[in-house]
């Protein structure tokens, strides 16, 4: 009894043109895709004896296998047909050594998984040089002899045209351009293949040609390295990458597409650094999580991405930056599993990553509904301040000038801490107890009001403040000035004299009268 087995396929469209893809069963199991290329391999027109590569990266789950075929031929030989990968790029590479004429054709990368294939094609294109090309040639004009209609057709054609005479020694101008392209060790095997002779002046003129472009280069760009395929980022769009740093940052790049009327014009950015890079990060499921950076250079906005896809402000990415456009952040909001992973932040040419990894909630009573958000404030530790200070005038007392029976008023500022006692004096006698003197203290502002001045009043005044830390003097004169001073400064000496007198004798006989006992 004989079964037959059908196969179910499908086709699918891939967002990379030239790329097709087939689908193995009817409907994709959940977390499941088929194979497909997010870049495809670039087709290559390269000299015979040169290193071609094909690189392809491929995207689907499970992972796909990736394996390479040509369309004339086997490709049983791994010396001359090399499949490498690359784990931290993920890319697929064919690599041919010393590639050759028989190696010209179409190739095709195949990526397959269980639920499907996908498959892109590329064409090898091998210039031919030296003794290989001379023959064929010789081989095409040897053909129109052995049929006359066919020589008469050519002649027909070739009417009407002119013929460029070249002098005997001048070189091509595609034998230039493959020099300059060329390495150093390749110069006498070209000089060799297509007949040049004068080495010395080969090698001067193309020092010429080569210091001409690097003049024209120069004007405008400073460097240049690092030139990656073509990569597709979406339906309709494709990008690729290369580092360049120009001479006027503000220049504008404009890149010309061949046959077709094309016109981009790059995004220059300034060279910038990380001063701080982002950090792994970790949270609890339903938590939010931060990412934060700090650039060398203020950038207006800094490209985000998870797992190379770029992120955008929506309501679970959160994208900042500080007014000074140097702190950079990125807010995952309401964490879940999901979210795990490597993000990435881009500035210019500089990019930083770090891995999110979220934590699954293992209280039942909370698990599923949305968290408290935790914020963590750090206070610096506290430091005790010793505010102590001894006593010191910052104002100092003002000599002053009165006239006779008018007021007075003198005042000083003095500062300390623990507040300093301050006490007047006149003429080194204590007038804080005097009711004839008006004195106050308010917040260090010391200051005393004599009512009516007199020549009792004239005299050095000094002003004393005292605490624990230590003491401060400050001293001044008043002079009183008007009529009848003169009289009033005599009798106020006759009643000094006769209070002391008087004095002295109350003393001698309270002195006589104890002896006398």
């Amino acid at each position: 009894m004989l079964r037959k087995s059908y196969l179910l396929l499908k086709n699918n469209q891939s967002k990379v043109p030239g790329v097709m893809i087939t689908q193995y069963t009817e409907k994709l199991p959940e977390g499941m895709t088929t194979p497909d290329f997010t870049r495809k391999p670039i087709a290559l027109t390269i000299q015979e004896g040169k290193l071609a590569i094909f690189k392809a990266k491929v995207s689907g789950n499970p992972t796909p296998t990736v394996s390479w075929r040509r369309a004339k031929g086997e490709m049983n030989d791994p010396q001359k047909f090399q499949n490498k990968y690359d784990p931290t790029t993920n890319e697929h590479t064919l690599e041919i050594p010393q590639v050759s004429c028989d190696e010209a054709d179409t190739y095709k990368c195949y990526a397959t998984n269980e639920y499907g294939k996908a498959v892109c094609p590329v064409i090898l294109n091998v210039i031919e040089v030296g003794f290989k090309k001379n023959k064929e040639l010789q081989k095409a004009e040897a053909a129109p002899a052995a049929d006359p209609t066919e020589f008469r057709k050519m002649l027909r054609k070739g009417a009407g045209k002119k013929v460029e005479e070249k002098k005997e020694g001048d070189i091509d101008d595609s034998v230039w351009e493959l020099l300059l392209s060329a390495e150093k060790k390749d110069y006498e095997r070209i000089c060799i293949e297509y007949g040049i002779t004068d080495f010395r002046g080969m090698l001067k003129k193309l020092a010429e040609m080569k210091k001409e472009r690097e003049e024209e280069q120069t004007r405008f760009i400073q460097y240049l390295s690092n030139l990656k395929p073509i990569e597709v980022k979406s339906e309709d769009a494709a990008s690729f990458e290369l580092e360049m740093v120009l001479k006027d940052p503000n220049s504008r790049i404009f890149l010309y597409k061949v046959r077709t009327v094309c016109l981009s014009i790059f995004n220059t950015v300034p060279p910038v650094e990380f001063a701080l890079k982002i950090k792994e990060v970790t949270a609890q499921e339903r938590e939010d999580a931060i990412f934060e950076c700090v650039l060398t250079q203020p950038v207006s906005k800094i490209t985000w991405t998870l797992k190379n896809t770029p992120l955008s402000n929506n309501e679970k990415y959160e994208i900042t930056c500080s007014e000074d456009k140097l702190i950079h952040r990125l807010r995952i909001i309401d964490c879940m599993p999901l979210d795990a992973g490597i993000y990435a932040a881009i500035a210019g040419i500089k990019s930083s990553s770090a891995w999110l990894i979220v934590e699954a909630d293992k209280d039942p009573a909370t698990k599923g509904k949305k968290k408290a958000q935790k914020f963590t404030l750090n206070i610096p530790e506290s430091k005790t301040c010793n505010l102590d200070s001894p006593p010191r005038f910052m104002v100092p007392l003002k000599i002053h000038t009165a006239p006779q029976g008018y007021e007075c008023y003198m005042s000083c500022a003095v500062r300390g801490n623990p507040t300093p006692h301050v006490t007047w004096y006149h003429n080194n006698v204590s007038l804080n107890t005097d009711t004839n003197y008006y004195i106050t203290n308010t917040c260090g502002v010391c200051s005393i009001l004599i009512l009516r001045v007199g020549a009792k009043d004239m005299g050095e005044y000094k002003v004393m403040a005292e605490s624990p830390l230590g003491r401060a003097e400050c001293t001044t004169n008043l002079t009183v000035r008007g009529k009848g001073l003169h009289e009033e400064l005599t009798s106020l000496d006759e009643s000094y004299t006769i209070k002391h007198l008087m004095t002295a004798g109350f003393l001698s006989s309270i002195l006589k009268v104890v002896l006398y006992l």
